[in-house]
């Protein structure tokens, strides 16, 4: 005889319906990065009813859709984000879709999720990651600092090989910066008794001359109670027109009550620089001095 369906339905009930509930693991949190993952791979995320579940954007999608939405107790929509808790009746196994679409109609990207309900389990915060500029602008940035660090190595490389090819009278005499007729100097008049009070002033004054370069060498004496730092410097002629190519050098600030040197050069022959001039600093407060009848030897 046949078995009657009362037969078998009691037979399923007696064995115990099939568990078709996942048998993998379910992760509180999760990450995807849709550019490492094929968009023809099933996403399945692990949801419970009575639990919340987030899901998380960094780009803002265009829609969400939730299958059967009507069966979920609570959904919550965000700029960039939803969050819901599932059907209280949604059985272990029982899969849902929740779908998210990106962008305009015509070039619309569609993301699906697979809502798979288990027991008492459930991934709690979902982040989704789709643009890949963040990534390949990190990329660029680094591959760009890389290179800055290079150049500035080689630029450091370039100003040791310089450091040692300028240091000593060789290197002068290589370069016929000086030529067999030396170094001449000269001692310059300063005028150190009509000086005001709490002033700066030159103490002394050199200037010297080479084949192709001249030099003022210049001691300042700071009687005020602010420090003195040069940050600008002129050669003026006679007609207060400025000399070009003047290059200064001061390497300490001259505190209160000390004395210190600054040093102003002009690359000229022995032929050029002929008759009085003045050297004119400048500090960073706009205090100014000058230095009259600067001749060179």
């Amino acid at each position: 005889m046949l078995p009657t369906l009362p037969f078998l339905l009691s037979l399923v009930v007696l064995q115990g319906a099939p568990d078709l509930e996942l048998a993998v693991a379910c992760e509180d949190s999760l990450r995807i990065d849709l550019t490492l993952t094929p968009s023809t791979k099933a996403r399945e995320i692990c949801v419970s009813p009575g639990m919340m579940t987030g899901f998380l954007f960094d780009t803002i999608p265009g829609s969400w859709e939730l299958q059967e939405e009507v069966r979920f107790v609570e959904v919550l929509r965000g700029q960039r984000g939803i969050s819901f808790v599932p059907p209280k009746d949604m059985m272990p196994g029982e899969r849902l879709r929740l779908t998210v679409r990106f962008g305009a109609a015509a070039s619309q990207e569609v993301i699906t999720f697979f809502l798979v309900a288990h027991r008492g389990q459930a991934t709690r915060q979902v982040e989704v990651y789709r643009d890949r500029r963040p990534q390949e602008s990190y990329q660029q940035e680094a591959q760009e600092e890389r290179a800055k660090n290079q150049q500035l190595r080689n630029e450091n490389q370039l100003l040791r090989t310089q450091l040692e090819r300028v240091q000593g009278l060789r290197s002068l005499i290589a370069n016929t910066i000086v030529g067999r007729s030396g170094v001449q100097t000269l001692e310059l008049p300063v005028d150190k008794i009509n000086i005001p009070a709490g002033a700066v002033f030159f103490d002394s004054a050199t200037s010297y001359r080479a084949d192709k370069t001249a030099v003022v060498e210049m001691w300042l004496r700071n009687s005020s109670s602010a420090p003195w730092k040069t940050i600008r410097a002129s050669l003026l002629t006679t007609n207060d027109e400025e000399v070009p190519g003047i290059q200064f050098l001061q390497v300490d600030t001259v505190a209160p009550t000390m004395r210190q040197a600054v040093y102003l050069e002009v690359n000229a022959g022995r032929k050029k620089l002929q008759g009085e001039f003045k050297v004119v600093l400048w500090d960073e407060t706009s205090r100014v001095i000058t230095l009259p009848r600067v001749r060179f030897p």
